[in-house]
This record gives C-alpha cells, sequence and structure tokens, in this order.
C-alpha cells in the first residue's frame, strides 16, 4: 500500500486536476477571452476627427468562444451589440480553428477529470501497472498539459494572424469600416494557462511521491517475482 506521503501527495495533485478541470470549463463559458478597442475608421475620416475627438468613434468588444459583447461607436453615441458565434459568425471566422479552439478546450477538462480519479485510485487502491499506475497518471496529465498549449496558441493565431477582432466588427457593417485599435487577452485566456500550469505541477507532484518517469524505468522486468510484477 502506498505510504502516507505518498497519499497526501496523490490526494493533493487529484484536487489540483479537479480545480483544473472546473478551471477550464468556466473560462470555457466566458467572455473574457479578448477585450480591445475598435476605431471607426469611415467616421473619423468623414469629419476629420483627431486628438480628442477620435474618442468619440472608438468602441469596445469582448469576446469569448461562444459569445461576447461589443459597443458601437460611430460619433453618434454608443450602441451595445451582443456578440454570438454560433451559427451568426461561423460564415465570417476561421471556423475549423475556432471549433479546435472548443475541442481541445473540452478534451483538458475530460483529462482533468480522469487525471483526477486515477490519483485518487493510486491513493487509495491497489493500481495495476500499465495505465491504471504511474503510466496512467503521466499520460493522462501530459495529455492534458499539452491540449492547454494548444488551446492557447491556436486561439493566438485565430486573434493575431485572422484577426478575428476585426472580423466580428465588420461583420455586417455595410456603411463603416472599423480597425482595431488596441487588442489584449483576457482573464479567461489566462486562465488556461493556470490550468496547463496546474497539470504540470501535477507531472511533479508523481514524481515527488516517489514514482520514476516512465522512460527512466528498466526495460527488463525482474520476471522471477510471478504476479507480484503487476503491482507496484
Amino acid at each position: 500500500m502506498p505510504s502516507l506521503q505518498k497519499k497526501v501527495t496523490l490526494c493533493g495533485a487529484g484536487l489540483l486536476s479537479v480545480a483544473s478541470a472546473l478551471t477550464a470549463a468556466l473560462a470555457l463559458n466566458t467572455q473574457g477571452w479578448v477585450e480591445a478597442t475598435v476605431l471607426c475608421q469611415t467616421g473619423a475620416q468623414l469629419v476629420n476627427a483627431s486628438g480628442s475627438e477620435l474618442e468619440k468613434f472608438i468602441g469596445l468588444i469582448s469576446y469569448g468562444l461562444f459569445h461576447g459583447r461589443r459597443l458601437r461607436e460611430c460619433g453618434l453615441g454608443g450602441r451595445s451589440l451582443q456578440i454570438t458565434f454560433f451559427p451568426t459568425l461561423l460564415d465570417v471566422i476561421p471556423a475549423g480553428l475556432h471549433v479546435a479552439v472548443i475541442l481541445f478546450s473540452a478534451v483538458v477538462i475530460v483529462f482533468a477529470l480522469v487525471a483526477a480519479g486515477f490519483f485518487m485510485f493510486n491513493a487509495f487502491g491497489r493500481p495495476y501497472e500499465t495505465l491504471h499506475g504511474p503510466n496512467g497518471l503521466f499520460l493522462w496529465n501530459t495529455i492534458a498539459c499539452s491540449c492547454g498549449f494548444m488551446v492557447m496558441i491556436l486561439f493566438t493565431s485565430e486573434v493575431k494572424i485572422h484577426r478575428l477582432s476585426e472580423k466580428i466588427s465588420n461583420y455586417k457593417e455595410s456603411n463603416f469600416v472599423f480597425k482595431t485599435q488596441t487588442e489584449v487577452f483576457g482573464y479567461s485566456f489566462w486562465l488556461l494557462l493556470v490550468c496547463t500550469t496546474m497539470h504540470f505541477i501535477n507531472i511533479l507532484l508523481i514524481r515527488l511521491a516517489g514514482i520514476q518517469f516512465p522512460f527512466f524505468k528498466s526495460k527488463h522486468a525482474d520476471s522471477s517475482d510471478g504476479g507480484a510484477d503487476l503491482m507496484y
């Protein structure tokens, strides 16, 4: 049976996995992924606005993976609009890339919960070597960690390379052209970095519990132990 120190360490890692799943689920359903200011370029050019006058033509936009909000400013007062990605914006955004971001975010949640269950199983049960034991702990956390990085990379490319904010701002705009002024990633985006960091910490905790990394193990198992070599 695992020692008390190993139990405590594995339970702590399991709680981190649960926290990661909850954090990723929270981030997935919020609209704080991107916050940007958008200039109504056409309106500003019509009145030759400059300096402080430009503030009347600068609106705000914030959005997540499913919805968001936009404050449209064209010199005649602000107008608040709701943003819905599905199915409204699928014809103007890189839909395949956007769906991939959502799928990888869902994978982070699923494997974070899987990792949490296996941590508890390893702490209080009698796991078999294979994927029920330490190999599984490393695998599930590596998958969740890697998918978290993929979410950040894919979403960054969608926002920066494909100019997502401008495409959303100019959706169904026939008279005005909007240009992104400032653009920063919001708290929800950085929550995914927190989730990814949690799983990286879990990998370190597994090692701290006295479990060797799989690639450090000897390839030749001792066959004299009989059925006991299936347990650790």
